[in-house]
């Protein structure tokens, strides 16, 4: 028996909510809270009679701890699944430590008036999760999340010392649209428009934005182009992972999208700074979010797939080693499962199975951690079984 408070009701939070309804076992019970409780409804609409999940609804302001405290207590649920936005992380975290309630999330914490990732705000909580005896899972998506579920993996079955870890992003997906983001357009574009960056040697590299770009051939794909990207989990894994002289991030960009974000760009559209307008204060960004494709939209005419890996270097027994573990994801067999695209699939699936690993007591110990810092074999078991399968290889093209 163990109760889920999922928060949010967006792309990703759709399969959480599908995930934990199939793995009814473990997730007996879920509550759907957002501020528009019609979306809420909605999914449990859509899987009334098709599971044995018991789901209720509520309405919440996730910027409001009292809120959000006052429907913990009423509900008690042994783990608050935070699908909400990266803004509201903290407000979720100081409800579940005021009602003792394990917490998880897909993404670190950023303030909403600067594009900053980092986890210094999450870790600062580490002693008083500790005290109340309560356990955070921080970044339990993909990149978060699997990403550092493959490197913790690579460590203890492959390698002595890992020394160079790429992770490679690919979306080989296509929608059909001239220019639309995969997830929230106020996430991605304020990700892809902020300054590059990677680890070398225990320090941060700054790039400019898309300035060091590679062409990969992608399993399943084919080839694409790829730009290192600044990414919150190569802060922790520089922490976590034994023998690291540089990290990097990835991701695949068509020419279509970063023609269009420069345009947005040079004309100010994707500015976070508010502006006056007809006498009303609008922030440039937010107004361009509400006129692009809605991502949760994207799911029935994206076609294509993903995949998304870690290629590692590194020694095993005095030796030179090189590996290579990936996850290809078809966008049309996850709207055929879950009604999203890949993005959300990708993101929402490694939700439930954290969870799932806290509520079974496999990842369970008080504190604020990454994903990398727990046993990495029962979720890369649990990836084969509820849907994203890995795949390796002990002789990858390395990225130079």
């Amino acid at each position: 028996m163990s109760r889920a408070l999922i928060i949010g009701a967006g792309g990703v939070a759709g399969v959480v909510i599908h995930k934990c309804c199939q793995n009814s076992e473990v997730f007996t019970d879920i509550c759907i809270a957002s501020r528009t409780k019609s979306k809420c409804d909605k999914f449990k609409e859509e899987l009334s009679g098709k599971t044995g999940t018991n789901i209720t609804t509520a309405q919440v302001n996730a910027d409001n701890v009292p809120e959000l405290v006052a429907l913990m207590k009423e509900y008690k649920p042994d783990i608050c699944i935070n699908v909400a936005l990266p803004y509201q992380d903290l407000h979720i975290m100081d409800a579940c430590l005021e009602c003792k309630v394990d917490y998880l999330d897909t993404a670190n914490y950023e303030p909403e008036d600067t594009a900053k990732f980092e986890y210094k705000w999450q870790w600062a909580y580490r002693e008083r999760f500790e005290k109340a005896g309560i356990t955070a899972i921080l970044g339990s998506g993909f990149d978060p999340g699997v990403t550092g579920v493959f490197c913790a993996y690579a460590q203890k079955h492959y390698f002595d010392e890992i020394n160079y870890i790429d992770i490679l992003d690919c979306n080989g997906g296509d929608h059909g649209y001239p220019f639309a983001t995969n997830f929230n357009p106020e996430i991605n574009i304020r990700e892809v428009s902020a300054k590059g960056s990677y680890i070398e040697d225990g320090k941060w590299v700054e790039t400019e934005p898309m300035e060091i770009k590679r062409v990969y051939n992608f399993d399943q794909v084919g080839e694409k182009d790829m730009y290192l990207l600044h990414h919150e989990e190569l802060e922790s894994l520089a922490l976590n992972i034994k023998g690291i002289k540089r990290i990097r991030f990835f991701m695949t960009f068509g020419q279509s999208y970063l023609t269009h974000l420069k345009c947005l760009e040079n004309v100010g559209m994707t500015s976070i700074e508010p502006i006056m307008y007809e006498g009303k204060e609008i922030v440039p960004l937010q107004f361009l979010k509400a006129v692009l494709p809605d991502p949760a939209s994207l799911g029935p005419r994206t076609k294509g797939k993903t995949n998304i890996g870690c290629i590692f270097r590194g020694k095993k027994d005095g030796k030179d080693k090189t590996y290579y573990v990936y996850n290809v994801c078809d966008h049309q067999e996850c709207y055929k499962e879950v009604g999203s695209q890949a993005i959300s699939y990708t993101t929402g699936v490694p939700a439930m199975i954290g969870a799932m690993m806290v509520l079974t007591g496999k990842w369970k110990k008080p504190g604020v951690y990454n994903v990398e810092e727990f046993d990495p074999d029962p979720f890369m078991e649990a990836l084969n079984k509820w849907g994203l399968p890995w795949t390796e290889n002990f002789n990858p093209v390395l990225v130079d």
